[in-house]
């Protein structure tokens, strides 16, 4: 049973805080039918509290049997899977590469990049067996794909890697109706720009720290929300949304 006649059903990853919390009630709301991934039930559960058509899956991205389980269990549900929202990720340390463990250096590379691929390649395998057969890839960058913050090399060389990610899959998709784009955010409100510190002064390229302005996560949602909608004829291969006035574009 297909239930082609419900709304679409999308799976997100790290949906149970931030952005991932925002897309996730918003894609409810629009009448998607949509899988909540994460690693602890309760915030999954917080997440898609009130809505019949929320499924909380517990699932560490890191580790390959919990992600053919997520999809296994998307399947099973609901019969096919037409949007993932890459989004579990975290920032790791703050180190240049001359301090970073090996230990964080790998902890970071596991759940940004190898948990974004290894849930790609489930959604791709469903994508592909489906009838009919697509969907949608949507992989959370940041900005940081694009110029990072002092102190960041995993975090950055992770969301650099991510644009590679993204591209292969667009390429390597065409011939199934598999499209995929990359969004990167830059200082949306959540409890990540907390940890940098934008509020009281986040360390900038000169060494200097500078309170840097945010945006709403509802906004966020909306932009995730527009690539996943879009039709099956056009594709968002990338999408970059920041805060006004925040230190990216030009020199500070």
């Amino acid at each position: 049973m297909t239930h082609h006649h419900l709304g679409p059903v999308a799976v997100i990853t790290g949906a149970g805080s931030g952005i991932g919390r925002a897309v996730a009630r918003l894609m409810l709301a629009e009448g998607y039918r949509v899988v909540l991934a994460g690693r602890r039930e309760a915030p999954l559960l917080e997440t898609g509290a009130g809505h019949a058509q929320a499924l909380a899956v517990p699932c560490d991205v890191t580790r390959p049997d919990d992600v053919e389980r997520l999809f296994a269990t998307a399947l099973e549900r609901w019969g096919r899977v037409d949007v993932l929202f890459n989004n579990a990720g975290v920032f790791g340390p703050a180190a240049s590469v001359d301090e970073i463990s090996t230990a964080d250096w790998d902890a970071t590379v596991a759940v940004n990049l190898t948990g974004a691929m290894l849930c790609a390649a489930a959604a791709v395998r469903a994508m592909k067996a489906q009838s009919p057969q697509g969907g949608r890839i949507i992989n959370n960058g940041s900005i940081a794909a694009h110029s990072p913050r002092p102190r960041t090399v995993a975090y950055t060389v992770t969301k650099h890697a991510i644009t590679g990610l993204t591209k292969s899959i667009e390429l390597d998709g065409r011939g199934f109706g598999i499209t995929c784009g990359q969004i990167d955010i830059g200082n949306t409100a959540t409890e990540l720009m907390a940890e940098i510190g934008v509020d009281d002064g986040a360390l900038q390229a000169d060494g200097s720290r500078r309170p840097e302005p945010t945006f709403p996560v509802a906004e966020a949602a909306r932009a995730v929300l527009l690539m996943g909608g879009m039709p099956a004829s056009a594709s968002v291969g990338s999408l970059l949304i920041t805060a006004a006035g925040m230190p990216f574009v030009g020199r500070g």
